[in-house]
């Protein structure tokens, strides 16, 4: 397992009455962004999937934020609702405002954590732009049960990354959605990953290569397509 940087911070986070655990791990760029990253379901925020995709987006000049949801600091299997995952979210965001003061801040997470930054941005949270990593559109097997109704309404950058055999996200249905969001909304499909961006060793890749993939499409955004707008040069 990846282990932390030694310049990592822990912090316990108060979430209402409740406290969670939350680890920085710093880029080598003192004002980078900040992305504030929310495990899955099953995860937590020292999984190796999250502490993976933690260091490839700091090689990519990314500061992250790992937390963990309350229930997974408790040592409870069922997620929390959502809007104790939201409130979860929104405790560490602010914490992150008064321990960091970024210039630029973004949201998301993997699977369940990057849909409670959806659902917090859809309804008016400030942030610089939202990072999805594995967006569960679906359960599995349950393509009408779909999780899109509020996504049409976040205003901010996204960024979504989903691979071509997520049975939490079929593609033609993302496509669908993809007609109903704003036009800043970008999606990135990963050929042949599943839900946890893992590929068949048929597929002449391996889950290094889509990694380094998943980074360098994340530096190419942060740099460029949620870059704030610059100031209109014409005469007011």
């Amino acid at each position: 397992m990846t282990s932390r940087p030694a310049d990592s911070l822990r912090w316990q986070v108060a979430v209402g009455a409740d406290e969670t655990s939350a680890v920085f791990d710093p880029s080598a760029a003192p004002d980078a962004p900040v992305f504030v990253f929310a495990h899955g379901a099953g995860g937590n925020l020292a999984d190796s999937g999250v502490v993976r995709t933690a260091a490839v987006l700091r090689d990519r000049g990314l500061h992250t934020v790992r937390f963990n949801f309350l229930y997974r600091e408790k040592r409870i299997g069922r997620p929390d609702p959502m809007p104790r995952l939201t409130a979860c979210t929104e405790a560490v965001v602010e914490r992150v405002r008064t321990e960091l003061s970024p210039k630029r801040l973004f949201i998301g997470g993997r699977s369940m954590g990057g849909r409670a930054a959806s659902v917090l941005a859809s309804q008016g949270f400030a942030c610089d732009g939202l990072l999805l990593l594995a967006y569960p559109l679906h359960p599995p097997g349950k393509p009408a049960q779909l999780r899109s109704q509020h996504l049409p309404d976040i205003h901010q950058p996204v960024l979504c990354i989903n691979g071509t055999r997520d049975e939490f996200c079929t593609h033609a249905l993302m496509e669908q959605v993809l007609t109903t969001v704003q036009p800043s909304w970008h999606m990135h499909w990963v050929e042949g990953a599943d839900h946890g961006f893992h590929v068949l060793k048929k597929s002449g890749r391996t889950d290094h290569d889509v990694m380094e993939e998943i980074g360098s499409v994340v530096a190419g955004w942060i740099r460029n397509d949620s870059a704030p707008a610059p100031p209109d040069p014409s005469p007011a």
